[in-house]
């Protein structure tokens, strides 16, 4: 593809071409016949305290939308119950005509240069332990932070936005419960798009299974 990616805030206007690029981007993936609420969480973000609007960010190619990265806050709670601010993203979304053109890896690589010069402490979220490492992640176990619930996964991604960012920081990864969607919620919201037939899925793979949420969401990136 030859074609310019631009990378911009979005603006209000693009909030509903957004949430329709975001279905798209998601139906039939993560083996889900439609899309896993994801639209919604992206509808429902923005309108939270945990939203960052300054890394609220679209790709376009030739004028049209193709892309888009939302982040909200996180936080890890240490052992004597300090919570220590940090950076959560997700849905990254990319129309599907659009896959395997760089859009995914421009978002992320501009998104985390300008959460650095904001001065965020670190990215953490639920990945693809095997693609994310490229942009600078590493497992969040190797900082000594662990999911709500004491676990470490492997899809559990950190990155410090600055060198020592997470010297000394361990303990429980948090993140908004908007990402913890309500099935029949996605339902009705999804009533609010035109029609669309839910894809014939492969079986289902066991690997896929025993992810958490937020991994399978950032693995359509």
């Amino acid at each position: 593809m030859t074609s310019t990616i631009r990378i911009r805030l979005e603006k209000p206007q693009d909030y509903h071409a957004v949430e329709e690029l975001t279905r798209k981007a998601f139906w039939g993936c993560m083996n889900q016949p439609t899309c896993d609420g994801e639209h919604l969480l992206v509808h429902k973000l923005r309108n939270l305290p945990s939203f960052v609007p300054e890394l609220d960010f679209v790709a376009e190619v030739d004028g049209q939308l193709a892309g888009h990265i939302i982040y909200s806050i996180a936080g890890v709670i240490t052992p004597d119950d300090r919570e220590i601010e940090v950076l959560n993203f997700g849905p990254i979304s990319v129309l599907p005509e659009y896959k395997r053109a760089g859009i995914g890896t421009a978002l992320m690589r501009h998104s985390v240069l300008e959460a650095q010069k904001l001065g965020y402490r670190a990215i953490i979220f639920y990945g693809h332990p095997d693609y994310y490492p490229r942009f600078g992640f590493n497992r969040a176990s190797s900082f000594g932070i662990t999911s709500e619930n004491g676990k470490s996964f492997d899809a559990l991604m950190a990155m410090p936005l600055y060198d020592g960012a997470l010297d000394g920081v361990s303990g429980r990864y948090i993140y908004d419960k908007v990402y913890d969607t309500d099935p029949q919620e996605v339902d009705e919201f999804d009533q609010t798009f035109p029609p669309k037939e839910p894809v014939v899925l492969p079986p289902i793979k066991l690997l896929t299974e025993r992810l958490p949420e937020n991994a399978k969401r950032a693995m359509n990136a």
